[in-house]
């Protein structure tokens, strides 16, 4: 009876899941990324943009970023938005063309970088335990409204239990794939 339910907390858990993915690839490695500028927004038009949304992002070389702006009049806003990002990057301008060179992290750097990235996992983390919650406070509000039986609570919590279980591994093995990432000289 409460099975639709349980796809709906792991298509949820599963979303904590992807954010964190997203949130991963916008740290810097010391390796050239589009997925770096993705976050970073610019004031364009009197609006607040995402900078994949006013110029094109390339990657031509490992350790430099290009972004070919479309319009002349933003190229000093996206400039702008890439050093105030607080990713510690100095593009410099060619006409509508501005290139970002990726210098090597040091080894502060890369404490700093795993410091956020534990900040992030930690996050996800809450996200899946506030979904665990959710799935047991819908199973105790369905047994106490006599449509699910002790026995029934009792397997699906199991259930929840060891989606949440799987998905905590899930991120803890992609914290430490990236821990190592960041620290790779």
């Amino acid at each position: 009876m409460a099975d639709p339910d349980l796809s709906d907390i792991r298509r949820r858990m599963d979303g904590a899941l992807e954010a964190l993915r997203k949130e991963f690839s916008g740290l810097r490695t010391g390796r050239a990324s589009a997925s770096l500028l993705e976050p970073i927004t610019v004031e364009a038009y009197g609006n607040q943009m995402p900078l994949n949304q006013v110029g094109t992002i390339g990657v031509p070389e490992p350790r430099l970023i290009t972004v070919q702006v479309w319009d002349r009049g933003m190229v000093k806003a996206v400039d702008k938005a890439i050093r105030e990002s607080g990713l510690g990057l100095n593009p410099q301008t060619e006409g509508q063309s501005i290139r970002v060179p990726i210098p090597d992290l040091n080894q502060e750097r890369r404490q700093e970088l795993t410091k956020v990235a534990h900040k992030y996992a930690e996050q996800a983390k809450i996200a899946v335990r506030n979904v665990r919650r959710d799935g047991m406070d819908m199973l105790k509000r369905q047994e106490k409204a006599g449509t699910l039986s002790q026995d029934e609570h009792k397997v699906m919590s199991d259930k929840i239990q060891s989606l949440t279980d799987e998905h905590i591994k899930k991120i803890d093995e992609g914290l430490a794939s990236k821990e190592k990432e960041i620290m790779q000289v």
